[in-house]
């Protein structure tokens, strides 16, 4: 079983180094690349001002945050939230930075590079000539985008959950169930499962093929099997 965390955030501004902060941080889980249904988000006080340009971006406000809990308040929730999994992040330097620079502010231990999938250096080699932000791979690879009229981080993560799996070419087949909530309005998903190009050998032996032929020709002219007698010739 392959647990992992994908994750996103938004901050004060651009800068964990000069002192802008956290104020959302959005998880989800997925195990075996396929979202189990838990989360974690939070808003987060900042102690600080967030910059004007970065509300144009994310759209929270100084009065919004104000109420909010400070990360130190939940920082061990987030760290058990995530344990030891591997962490999904697009651009994932960015969000390092800010959640290890709240995590040394609350005395807690910082979170290693090493456990970091960055999906936009997984989208620059897959396609480098861009564009790879993570709306343009969305629409690259049809990823609904209509819920998401400004950033979020628990949005976000559940769009990158998508992108990741399609970067690593391995969407399989998945429920998707229509807005309007109709009956009938479950279908499966493309499944983009890798085939082999060249079936393997048949295992069984021209003697055996022959006794099953005979087999099936007693079981009457309705029998499913009839159809693919042709294939074994």
């Amino acid at each position: 079983m392959l647990r992992e965390i994908v994750l996103d955030t938004e901050t004060t501004g651009l800068d964990a180094a000069n002192g802008d902060r956290l104020i959302e941080i959005g998880c989800i889980e997925i195990v075996n690349r396929i979202p189990t249904g838990r989360e974690f988000h939070r808003y987060l006080n900042p102690e600080r001002d967030v910059d004007p340009d970065a509300v144009v971006v994310h759209g929270l406000t100084n009065e919004f945050l104000r109420e909010k809990p400070r990360f130190a308040e939940v920082a061990d929730e987030f760290l058990a939230f995530i344990t030891d999994a591997p962490l999904v992040a697009h651009n994932a330097i960015f969000d390092l930075g800010f959640i290890n620079a709240e995590l040394e502010r609350a005395s807690r231990p910082i979170l290693a590079s090493s456990r970091i999938v960055d999906t936009l250096a997984l989208a620059r080699r897959r396609h480098p000539a861009g564009p790879n932000t993570l709306e343009a791979l969305c629409r690259r690879y049809g990823i609904d985008l209509s819920q998401r009229t400004k950033h979020g981080a628990l949005l976000d993560s559940m769009l990158l959950a998508s992108v990741y799996v399609e970067l690593l070419g391995e969407r399989q087949a998945t429920l998707v169930f229509s807005s309007n909530g109709a009956s009938g309005g479950v279908r499966m998903a493309a499944d983009r499962t890798p085939r082999r190009p060249v079936p393997l050998p048949a295992l069984l032996s021209a003697e055996e093929e022959a006794a099953h032929r005979e087999f099936v020709k007693t079981l009457g002219a309705e029998v499913v099997w009839l159809k693919y007698l042709g294939d074994m010739a």
